[in-house]
C-alpha cells in the first residue's frame, strides 16, 4: 500500500526534528566540554597565581 502525500510529510516532519534535536543535543555537549575545559583552566590559572602571590 502506498502513503499518501500527507503521510510522507508528516513522516518527514517527524525527521526534520529527530535531525534537529539530535544537531541540539550535539551542540550542548560540544558546550559542556569546551566550558569544562575552560573551567579547568580558569582554576589552573587561580592556582598558579595563588602559588606566586604565597612565594612573595
Amino acid at each position: 500500500m502506498t502513503e499518501s502525500h500527507v503521510e510522507q510529510r508528516i513522516q518527514a516532519r517527524i525527521a526534520a526534528a529527530k535531525r534537529k534535536r539530535e544537531r541540539r543535543r550535539q551542540q550542548r555537549s560540544e558546550l559542556a566540554e569546551a566550558r569544562a575545559h575552560g573551567l579547568k583552566a580558569r582554576y589552573a590559572a587561580k592556582l598558579a597565581r595563588w602559588a606566586t602571590e604565597d612565594d612573595e
